[in-house]
């Protein structure tokens, strides 16, 4: 495909999916990169960079991106054409949110078993998804190849969960613990921390006032 797309540029093409699928849903077939600028209210040279890194698509004068095209070219980009399998270790509030989540799907993501210490919810199943204790999460993950793993346990637990996820061959972490995860080179880590967003968040609302 084409060059390694930035992080910035990763998290922006999910969006303009998002642009896509909504106008070929109202039968449109084309689309300028200046449309889906002005629907994300980004700029418009930073669009045609972020679509070029994605797609050898280009678009027409006059007329704009076949959208079908662009569509497809971005989910095979971002691997949404294919299923990658992983596992969550937290069943608590936010766990569970997550399993009965089915919109990771569309982005190639499909959460296939859960973990957790808990005897209270080991062995239920939440959306189809059931909860083993954690003695069996190294197995689980080399017999079914699991390169993805979800951590929501408390920042006290998370390093250990880590490290674990890690040592049974997970390449990938999406982490929403709010703590700093030490992670080998070979492996990448994903943060979502809630509170330094809300902390941006509060920031905003009192540099207003």
């Amino acid at each position: 495909m084409q060059e390694n797309a930035s992080k910035s540029t990763l998290k922006r093409l999910p969006f303009y999916l998002d642009v896509l699928k909504k106008k070929k849903k109202n039968g449109e077939e084309y689309v300028s990169s200046s449309q889906i600028a002005k629907e994300l209210n980004l700029n418009d040279v930073q669009v045609r960079k972020d679509l070029a890194t994605a797609s050898k698509l280009g678009g027409k004068p006059k007329v704009g991106y076949e959208i079908n095209e662009l569509i497809s070219d971005i989910n095979t980009y971002l691997g949404c054409n294919r299923i990658d399998k992983a596992v969550l270790v937290g069943v608590g509030s936010l766990g569970k949110a997550l399993l009965g989540y089915k919109g990771f799907l569309e982005y190639g993501l499909e959460i296939v078993a859960a973990f957790d210490n808990y005897p209270s919810v080991i062995g239920d199943e939440i959306k189809g998804i059931k909860v083993f204790s954690m003695d069996k999460l190294a197995l689980s993950i080399k017999e079914n190849n699991i390169k993805i793993g979800i951590i929501t346990v408390p920042a006290s637990a998370a390093q250990k969960i880590c490290d674990q996820l890690v040592d049974a061959g997970c390449k990938a972490i999406w982490n929403f613990a709010p703590t700093k995860l030490n992670v080998p080179l070979d492996v990448v880590i994903q943060n979502e921390n809630m509170a330094s967003s809300l902390a941006i968040l509060s920031r905003h609302l009192n540099n207003k006032k």
